[in-house]
């Protein structure tokens, strides 16, 4: 069953601080329940301030990280020391207290001349780490997955018109997307809606158009790929600030 929520913030530090909260609370749950939190990390300055939350703020020191498994849900097809690399700012952020045990973090080997193969090769690695009992119809089932949104209405790096939309195979994939002329490694929609929760940080008034589009003018469509992210028995949360929500209805008080 698909549960949809909407939360909003004052600001992006208030999102950031919320979020970190959340994922502290699932966290905490999930290693009760399972033995283990399974978690897909996402790009974008949001995140970033997340991140060094869970880094740097006592109230997370108690995080289990020694039983967190952390993938990315995608990754520019770069080296890994390249500025535009997700990794290099998780590494900057998340990694730099040194609280995560460098074998649970799953990195995209985008410095592959053939982003195919370390599209297949990252889907691999996931094989070991969700084998069929930690699958949900044949596709491993995250505790949570972060997930933005671009202002052209994408999510991870699936854009509009782009191939990778209509891949309900495969687990992850690399995605050409034409406006950057490259490709893009990235979780599919199976992925994404097998997860028991999902987490869209959306911030900055760059989004409000958008937003108000995939809210309120065209809510019970597909015309941009974030609302194909309809997960099949978990939840997804709107995390978003006051500047992305500027033009939606009030939302309940967090």
């Amino acid at each position: 069953m698909n549960q949809e929520s909407r939360y909003d913030y004052p600001d992006a530090d208030a999102l950031a601080q919320a979020a970190a909260a959340k994922l502290a609370q699932l966290a905490k749950s999930s290693v009760a329940a399972r033995g283990i939190f399974t978690l897909a990390l996402a790009g974008g300055s949001t995140p970033k301030k997340l991140y060094s939350l869970l880094a740097t703020d006592p109230a997370y020191r108690n995080f289990p990280w020694n039983k967190t498994q952390i993938f990315f849900g995608d990754e520019r097809h770069v080296p890994p020391d390249h500025l535009d690399s997700n990794y290099l700012m998780v590494k900057n952020t998340l990694l730099s207290t040194g609280l995560v045990p460098e074998a649970n973090l799953h990195r995209i080997r985008a410095e592959l001349p053939d982003a195919k193969q370390a599209a297949a090769d990252y889907e691999v690695e996931m094989h070991t780490i969700f084998p069929d009992s930690k699958r949900l119809n044949g596709f491993p089932r995250f505790d949570a997955i972060l997930l933005g949104m671009g202002p052209d209405g994408h999510t991870a790096s699936l854009f509009p018109d782009s191939l990778g939309l209509a891949e309900m195979e495969h687990w992850v994939i690399a995605n050409h997307v034409v406006k950057f002329k490259a490709y893009r490694i990235t979780f599919t929609f199976p992925v994404l809606n097998a997860a028991r929760n999902i987490l869209l940080l959306v911030a900055g008034a760059d989004k409000t158009d958008m937003l108000q589009q995939v809210l309120v003018d065209y809510r019970d469509k597909l015309t941009y790929p974030v609302q194909r992210v309809q997960p099949v028995d978990g939840t997804k949360i709107w995390m978003l600030d006051h500047a992305a929500a500027a033009k939606l209805p009030p939302a309940p008080t967090p």
